[in-house]
């Protein structure tokens, strides 16, 4: 195993410091588009992030709010990387990290205690094809240790009333996600389609749903990430130099 490095560009500047292996599962920019969908309104006092990795949705949250964040993530290599940042950011007092699976959370956090919950999870689900449980990748892209229906299914026991749960994943598996947030009493409330370039198929999706909501889904505009030239899209760099709390 290599050494861990320090990248300095979590938000595009040296605002936080993130610290990863180059031989293991890094953050993406799913990562950083879905720490900025939430909307930090001032009921949000307390968060918990499931599928943490290094923690980038974390560190991006605190700069959006002021209150608590717990992240939950299973491999332990990803959790000392995220306790790294943490320190190197002088965030212990606002980001706690569980080296656990998410199954079950809850009954260590506490029943309907959070405002928010967030989950980059691994969007695959594990086929026919040969998958190695024991892979740190397969386990971050492949539901080898929880499944959607898991995930869903905590989150909603993690919010309280009027919590919010928002996620990035795959368009294709959008009936899906949107069948399991109702079976759990999660409200699509937002949806965003996430697409590389205009002209390109979309890849990602972002959704917010509230816990007992009323019905009523509102489709956001596009959000393209590069340009033609291959630069990004001036809102993906608005994301990425986001400099303040709301």
């Amino acid at each position: 195993m290599t050494m861990p490095i320090v990248c300095n560009e979590l938000l595009g500047r040296e605002l936080l410091k993130i610290y990863q292996d180059t031989d293991y599962f890094n953050f993406s920019i799913d990562s950083v588009l879905l720490a900025s969908f939430p909307k930090m309104t001032k009921r949000i006092k307390k968060v918990c992030d499931l599928c943490s990795g290094n923690a980038p949705i974390p560190l991006y949250l605190s700069l959006r709010f002021d209150g608590m964040i717990y992240g939950v993530e299973i491999q332990s290599h990803s959790f000392d990387l995220a306790n790294m940042s943490i320190s190197e950011n002088n965030l212990g007092d606002r980001i706690k990290m569980l080296n656990r699976n998410l199954i079950g959370v809850s009954e260590e956090l506490g029943v309907h205690s959070f405002d928010l919950v967030t989950c980059n999870p691994p969007f695959f689900k594990v086929g026919s094809n040969n998958v190695n449980p024991l892979d740190s990748k397969a386990i971050a892209r492949h539901e080898i240790m929880a499944s959607l229906d898991d995930i869903v299914k905590e989150a909603s026991l993690l919010l309280n009333n009027c919590g919010h749960f928002v996620m990035v994943h795959r368009p294709d598996r959008l009936i899906e996600i949107l069948d399991t947030f109702r079976k759990y009493k999660i409200e699509p409330k937002r949806l965003q389609f996430i697409y590389p370039r205009i002209g390109s198929e979309c890849n990602h999706i972002l959704i917010d749903g509230v816990k007992d909501g009323n019905s009523g889904l509102r489709i956001l505009p596009p959000l393209y990430v590069y340009k033609d030239d291959n630069n990004w899209t001036d809102d993906v760099l608005k994301i990425y130099n986001y400099e303040g709390v709301d």
